[in-house]
């Protein structure tokens, strides 16, 4: 019987204190009746599942995707644009390039058209010397000086070779033996392939004229840019051809 007693005391006390909502509820509704009680507008809330409140979220996010680009939008519209201006060319400077002779009346004129490019010390002038082929000697080379002159000028007469001349001018063909001067090289050249018929060997030919001067130029440390305006500046003139310094 004393079991009994205390068995229903004790379920009094757990009915009392459940009604109460000490012990809390059941019911999802009703798990934290202190908080609720404590919530600003309770009886507005409303409570969601969790299918109900997947379908809200996936709902907001495109919203909140376009409401983001449109800041993004808004802010970059608000930075300045900088251009960018293009990459400059790096000019790399030439060392050294120079010209081919040039006659007097060409160098006259190529120097008057230089002269707009303000060249300075990057320009200078240097001085070639230059045959002027006026004619063309038909030889053969020296050979045991004199008497090996005298002897190859006999032996010239036996194939019938009399228009022989041995030189004896103070020069690099010394007691060679010319045998006829030419106008124009191709006449040299048939008098060459018909002593080369008679036997004669080892016959040249060489133009020959009077020394002068031409003139080259050579610059410096000048741009691509530069580079092309002298060449502009030598248009319709065979020497004006730029090329590495020798």
């Amino acid at each position: 019987m004393r079991f009994v007693f205390w068995a229903l005391l004790c379920a009094n006390a757990l009915l009392f204190a459940y009604g109460r909502g000490f012990l809390g509820s059941f019911e999802l509704e009703a798990r934290e009746p202190a908080r609720l009680r404590n919530q600003l507008a309770a009886d507005k809330l409303v409570l969601l599942s969790g299918a109900q409140a997947q379908a809200i979220a996936q709902a907001a996010t495109p919203a909140e995707t376009a409401a983001d680009s449109a800041t993004d939008s808004a802010a970059a519209a608000d930075v300045p644009v900088v251009p960018v201006p293009p990459a400059a060319v790096a000019a790399h400077p030439v060392a050294c390039v120079e010209t081919d002779a040039f006659a007097a009346g060409d160098a006259r004129r190529f120097e008057t058209r230089l002269a707009r490019l303000d060249l300075g010390t990057r320009q200078v002038r240097l001085t070639v010397p230059f045959q002027e082929i006026t004619r063309h000697l038909v030889y053969l080379a020296p050979q045991g000086g004199k008497e090996g002159a005298d002897r190859r000028t006999a032996e010239l007469r036996e194939r019938g070779v009399t228009n022989s001349f041995v030189m004896q001018e103070d020069s690099p063909l010394k007691w060679a033996i010319s045998l006829g001067v030419f106008k124009t090289e191709t006449a040299a050249r048939s008098e060459q392939a018909r002593l080369a018929k008679q036997g004669v060997a080892n016959v040249r030919v060489i133009g020959r004229g009077p020394q002068s001067q031409r003139f080259a130029y050579r610059f410096r440390a000048i741009d691509t840019e530069l580079r092309n305006a002298i060449v502009e500046a030598g248009r319709g003139m065979p020497a004006a051809v730029l090329h590495i310094c020798r």
